[in-house]
Parts: structure tokens; C-alpha cells; sequence
């Protein structure tokens, strides 16, 4: 009974250092005096158990500060002390102790069997009801006293122990709730006070699948991710800190899985009272951690392509400029546009071009050098950041490297487009101040561009004025639409063979309120790079269908109105529709109208251009290729491309009377257009001799400042009179 009640006390304040010193006093004060009681008692009846008689030895117990009871095995006679009489309320004149000794033992009704074994085991725990009704636990010790023939005289010394059995169900309470609202929480404890070995709560044991509630430092590190193992290390160190720490780590828990956890721990010193203690809460943070790498995700990466997006490529990018300045590291920054993405969106649809765009990321992790990044700044740019080794040719040979593999990637469904990029580059820390004004002015070399598909440029300082140039011309142009500062000019085409005007070319002007005329050259390249290139397709479109449509009802001949697609609208897949439109709206009809397309436009995607020209051939629409003869190779497509008329270009033209090769050249394209049904019309005509000579090498039509300069619609009808007098 004392070796359990000592495990139990020394678990207890244990568990409660703060109540340790005074349960240990209590305790120890307690065992000291019964002992010292016991071993007295014991002591006199050991010298004098043969002298001595039941009437002395209820004489020493009369007065003892504990409970006693000096009892015959045959219950002859029965005496119980001071001590005991009060505790059950007897008083001192009582003469018959037997029903009050049963209630002492805690036995209900007689048993011999029981005083037998009361006897014999010398421990036996009671409980019973004192006088004021509380329920009393005796702990009682029984020692024989006196050896008869007869009888035998035992002494039952008890030590109450009520108020530890108290303080054990308190405990008990208290560590169930304890444990409860600890699993409730799905909180575990681990603590330790050697730091080697260390003590596990029973939700601990059930989060991480422990065997026991005892672990030692290695074995708990072996079921820490080998990632955080130096993590977890550090934290052993900080063991001495009397602050509170927390450290996150990958555990290894029950579903065998690692899961992520945070470990809230602090040291407490040891008094000469209480022993050291190291350790604290560990608490399962997977969900809250997988929500935050969902956060970081949004935040910092790009959820089509799984690379870092801008904001990434920024704080990352703030690093590398202050290292490289540290270090004298220079990197080279990238910046890439896939050419007419638009166009593998609007014929593949979305999904083809998100892998598109996928792919082009992956090709681009090729190229990553110790240091960099990639990085999706929008749409279809992209960043990457390369490691310079002094080889001024890497950014250059890089991207064509990159173009090479992009354009190995159309097939099955993109077969019918070319797959290319263009890209411009700038050097850091040389190239500005900061990384956002590097990467700026990689965008400003992208920008300044050709506009031809796969072009490559570098930054150079100038570039930023002429950025800041096209961005007042780009808001101003804007307005200008707006406002409609557009008009349409028209340059006469005429029949060689009758001399009268058969059609006119529609080109775009852009007129400031003060009465300045803006030439297309000074404004549409920016349009196309601002995306309002579109606008004025559109104006264009519309404007030349209804001014012919108009000019027929105010009865001049019937003519074809020529008008120019960019690149960025003709490859549109709505072209036709839009077309329809338009003549619909100002009642043309279809014959009556052209549509031109550069050789370089048709040319750079021809299965998609071809499917765009049938289109508008279905509708009744003419084609008509314009500068052709600039890429002379092209004569092979003439057979593939639906187009009704071809234009030679005015370079051959204007030397033709003089340079015999350009005549020969000339008079070969128009017997092969011929051949293939396409009539021409030379552009550029300024004299009389050039006018006869494409006569008679068989050109069908003409145009040039001979006839006349682009015009507004009211000059336009004084050529139809003037004309029409012929």
C-alpha cells in the first residue's frame, strides 16, 4: 500500500511541480509519524510481548494520534482509541466496539474470513462514513501483539488517507479532462527533463502512430522529414531558452504520410524542489500549411504554365540585382512574346493554347542557368533571367535556340501555323537601377522591334525615348479615333486597255483639327503594337463600302474598291463574318469589293491564309496579293493562293524602261499569272514610257501618280468627270 501510494504521489507532483512541495510534505509527514508510531509500538511489544497484556497495550494506543484498534481474533474483546472513537462518533462510555469495528474495516456484515484475512495480509484499505457523513479512507497495518493458547491479540494501526485519495481522483479527473480537451484539440505533447528521452501525450501517441508514450530524441528525429531534420536540430539546441519557440515540420505520421506540424516548446529550469523540463505542444498544421502554399501559389505563380509569374520574378529579381552588384555577377534579362498567339486561340481554342503556353515554359526551364528564373509576365510574355559568363552572343543564341524548339511543336492540331517568338534583352546590373527598370527596358527592346515574326533586339539607351514617343502617339491615336480624325483617301487604278478608271485603293489618313495630314507610316505600327489596329481595320472596312456603295447612287460607273487587311485582322477567324457585315450595311455588293494582303502577310501562314481567302471568295470578295515580287520565291504559292489579282511591285517598276533584267522579270510574272487566270496591275507608274511598256507586256491594269496622287472623295468625283471624258 505505502510503495503504491509513493508511485502515485511522486507521479503527481510530477505533474503539478507548482503543488509538489506541499504534497510531498504532507505526504512524507504523514509516513514519517506512522512509521515511527509503527516501529514504537512494535518495539515494546517485541521486548515485552510476553509480560504484557491487552490493558497496557490499550494503554499506549489510548493516545496515539492515529487510528487503532486492539481486537482478539475471537472478538472476546475490542478496543479502539481516542483517535478512532472520535472519527466515528462513539463516545468514550461505549463498551461494544464490534459493529463499530466492521464499519472501521469497511465490512458491511461479520466475516470472520475477512478478520482472517485483515490479519494475515498486515495491509487492508477501508472506506466508511465518519460521524459528520464524509466518506473516510484507512489504510490499516496489522501486527500481531500477543501469542495465547486461546486467543490472539492483533493491533490494527490505520493512516488515514482520505485527503490522498482525493487528491488522486482529482488528478485523475483533471488529467481525463486533460486528455480530453487535448484530443479535442488535436493537440500532443512531448516533453522531457534530460532532453534524451522524452514523454509522449496519448494524443501524440495516436497522431504519429507511437508504439509507446516513451521516445527517445533519435527516434523522434527519424520520424521528422529529412529535409527539417536540421530544423529540428536547431530547436534541440535552443533548448535553454526560457522563451517560447516554434519550429514547422514534416512529420511522419500514422497513414505513414508526412504531414506538417508545428512544435511550440520553451525551457523550464529545475529548483531544488522540481526537476528541469524541456518540451511543449505539437500541433497538426497540414490543412492551415497547404492553404497557405495555395495562397503563395496565387500570389507568386502562374497557374497555366506553374512558373513564377511577375510579382515572383520581382522579389526574386530584387535579390539577384543586389547579389550581382555585391558579387559583380551580371545576368542577362529575357523578355519573350510568342507571335500571333491570338491567332492559336482563336482557330485551336483555349485549352490548345494554355499547352501551348506550357510548353513554351518547359522549353524555357531548358535554358535556366544556376541563378535564374522563368517567369510568365502575361499573356504570352515571358521572363528569363540567364547567368552571364562573359559571352555578349548568349541572349542572341539562346532565343533561337528557344525558336528552333517552338517551332518544332506544330503539330496534329497547330500543323497549320507557324510557332515562333521574338524577343528583346537587356543586361544586368548594367542596364538600370533597379530590376523592375532592367526588365523594363528588356520590354522596351521587345517593343522596338520590326514587328516581323522571331525578331531578336537588344536595349540600347535611345530606345526609351522613342518608348515614351510611341506612348504620347499611342494615347493621341486613341483620341483621334475617338474623335474621328480618321478619313479615307483614294488612289485611282486604271485599265490599260480602255485607259478608264476601273477602281480605286482605299488608305487610311489620320487629319488633326488644325488641318495636318498624317501619313500611315507615322501611325499604324503603333496601333498594331496597342492593339487599335482593329479599330481601324474596321473603319476602314466600313467607310470604303459605304463611300462606294454611295458613289454608285449618285450614278458614276461601277468600280472596285481595294482596301487593306493588317495582319492581326485578317488573321482573325470572325474575317468573313465582319466582311459579310459590312457589305451588308452600305449594300454593296460583293464584286464590287478587294481586299489586299501583303506577300510577307499571305505568305507567313499559308494553309491559314488560304482557308481565310476561300472564305472571302465564297463570298464573291476579290484577292489581290500587293507587293509581290519583293519576295520572289513566292512564285511557287501562286498556284495554292485563291487570289484574283496580283500586284507588282513598284521597285521593278520604276526601272523598268532602263534595266532590262526587271522587264524580263516583270513580263515572266505576268505570262505566269496568265497562265493561272489572275490578272495584274502595276503600281508605281509615273511616266508614259513605263505606262506602255506593261502595256505591251501584257499587264492589265495600272497605278501611280501618273494617274493620280490618294485623294479625299470629292477630288475622287472630279476624276470620275474628267475621267469619263476619255
Amino acid at each position: 500500500m505505502i510503495v503504491a501510494a509513493t508511485a502515485f504521489i511522486i507521479f503527481y507532483c510530477f505533474l503539478n511541480p507548482e503543488q509538489a512541495v506541499t504534497a510531498l510534505i504532507t505526504y512524507l509527514s504523514t509516513l514519517v509519524f506512522g512509521t515511527l508510531i509503527l516501529a514504537f509500538i512494535s518495539t515494546i511489544f517485541m521486548k515485552k510481548k510476553n509480560s504484557m497484556n491487552s490493558s497496557q497495550i490499550i494503554g499506549i494506543a489510548e493516545n496515539m494520534n492515529i487510528e487503532i484498534i486492539v481486537w482478539a481474533d475471537d472478538f472476546s474483546y475490542i478496543h479502539m482509541n481516542k483517535k478512532l472513537r472520535e472519527l466515528l462518533g462513539l463516545p468514550d462510555t461505549a463498551s461494544d466496539h464490534k459493529a463499530s469495528v466492521w464499519k472501521a474495516f469497511g465490512i458491511s456484515e461479520p466475516d470472520t474470513k475477512i478478520l482472517k484475512e485483515i490479519a494475515d495480509s498486515r495491509s487492508y484499505e477501508s472506506h466508511f462514513k465518519a460521524a459528520d457523513t464524509t466518506m473516510v479512507t484507512i489504510a490499516w497495518s496489522t501486527s500481531l501483539a500477543i501469542r495465547q493458547k486461546k486467543r490472539n491479540i492483533y493491533v490494527s494501526t490505520g493512516f488515514n488517507i482520505t485527503e490522498l485519495k482525493k487528491m488522486k481522483v482529482n488528478l485523475a479527473s483533471a488529467n481525463d479532462f486533460f486528455n480530453s480537451s487535448m484530443e479535442l484539440a488535436e493537440i500532443g505533447v512531448l516533453m522531457s527533463v534530460d532532453r534524451r528521452n522524452y514523454r509522449a501525450s496519448p494524443e501524440l501517441v495516436k497522431m504519429l502512430g507511437l508504439k509507446s508514450s516513451s521516445i527517445t530524441a533519435e527516434q523522434f528525429r527519424a520520424l521528422v522529414h529529412p529535409n527539417d531534420r536540421s530544423i529540428f536540430d536547431n530547436a534541440l539546441k535552443a533548448m535553454d531558452s526560457h522563451e517560447v519557440r516554434s519550429v514547422d515540420l514534416r512529420i511522419k505520421s500514422t497513414d505513414t504520410l508526412y504531414r506538417w506540424y508545428t512544435y511550440r516548446f520553451k525551457s523550464i529550469h529545475g529548483t531544488d524542489n522540481t526537476l528541469p523540463l524541456f518540451g511543449g505542444a505539437v500541433i497538426d498544421i497540414t490543412d492551415q500549411h497547404e492553404k497557405d502554399v495555395r495562397i503563395e501559389k496565387l500570389s507568386y505563380m502562374d497557374d497555366v504554365t506553374e512558373t513564377a509569374n511577375r510579382n515572383k520574378l520581382l522579389i526574386e529579381g530584387n535579390f539577384i540585382y543586389e547579389s550581382s552588384s555585391m558579387l559583380h555577377y551580371n545576368f542577362w534579362i529575357i523578355v519573350l512574346d510568342i507571335d500571333r498567339f491570338h491567332i492559336v486561340n482563336d482557330t485551336c481554342g483555349y485549352s490548345h493554347g494554355n499547352k501551348v503556353l506550357r510548353d513554351f515554359a518547359h522549353i524555357l526551364y531548358k535554358y535556366v542557368t544556376p541563378g535564374g528564373l522563368v517567369a510568365r509576365l502575361s499573356g504570352d510574355n515571358f521572363a528569363l533571367v540567364l547567368r552571364d559568363y562573359g559571352d555578349d552572343e548568349l541572349p542572341v543564341r539562346t532565343v533561337k535556340s528557344i525558336q528552333e524548339e517552338f517551332a518544332k511543336l506544330a503539330v496534329d492540331e497547330l500543323a497549320s501555323i507557324n510557332l515562333s517568338c521574338s524577343a528583346g534583352y537587356s543586361m544586368l546590373p548594367r542596364d538600370g537601377k533597379s530590376f523592375k527598370e532592367i526588365l523594363e527596358h528588356a520590354e522596351f527592346a521587345l517593343k522596338s522591334t520590326s514587328g516581323a515574326p522571331g525578331c531578336i533586339c537588344a536595349y540600347e539607351p535611345n530606345m526609351h525615348d522613342s518608348i515614351i514617343g510611341d506612348t504620347a502617339m499611342e494615347k493621341a491615336l486613341g483620341l483621334a479615333i475617338e474623335h474621328n480624325e480618321l478619313r479615307l483617301f483614294y488612289q485611282p487604278k486604271i485599265d490599260l486597255a480602255t485607259g478608264k478608271l476601273m477602281g480605286v485603293e482605299a488608305l487610311i489618313r489620320w487629319i488633326k483639327p488644325d488641318g495636318t495630314i498624317i501619313p500611315p507610316d507615322s501611325f499604324v505600327r503603333i496601333a498594331e503594337k496597342c492593339n487599335l489596329i482593329g479599330k481601324i481595320s474596321d473603319f476602314v472596312l466600313n467607310e470604303g463600302c459605304h463611300q462606294n456603295k454611295l458613289w454608285q447612287k449618285m450614278g458614276y460607273p461601277n468600280i472596285v474598291m481595294s482596301i487593306n487587311f493588317a495582319s492581326s485582322d485578317f488573321y482573325q477567324p470572325d474575317l468573313k463574318e465582319k466582311v459579310f457585315d459590312a457589305l451588308a450595311r452600305a449594300g454593296l455588293d460583293a464584286e464590287w469589293l478587294e481586299v489586299e494582303l501583303t506577300e510577307s502577310l499571305a505568305l507567313r501562314d499559308v494553309n491559314f491564309a488560304v482557308a481565310q481567302m476561300n472564305k472571302l471568295r465564297d463570298l464573291g470578295v476579290k484577292l489581290a496579293m500587293d507587293d509581290f515580287g519583293t519576295g520572289y520565291s513566292s512564285l511557287s504559292h501562286l498556284q495554292k493562293l485563291p487570289i484574283t489579282l496580283l500586284k507588282l511591285d513598284q521597285s521593278f517598276i520604276k526601272n523598268i524602261e532602263h534595266d532590262n533584267i526587271a522587264y524580263e522579270i516583270v513580263s515572266a510574272v505576268i505570262r505566269i499569272a496568265k497562265s493561272k487566270k489572275i490578272e495584274t496591275i502595276a503600281e508605281g507608274i509615273e511616266n508614259h514610257v513605263q505606262e506602255s511598256i506593261l502595256r505591251m507586256a501584257g499587264c492589265d491594269y495600272a497605278q501611280g501618280y501618273l494617274y493620280g496622287k490618294p485623294m479625299p472623295p470629292q477630288e475622287l468625283e472630279k476624276f470620275f468627270e474628267r475621267n469619263s471624258k476619255k
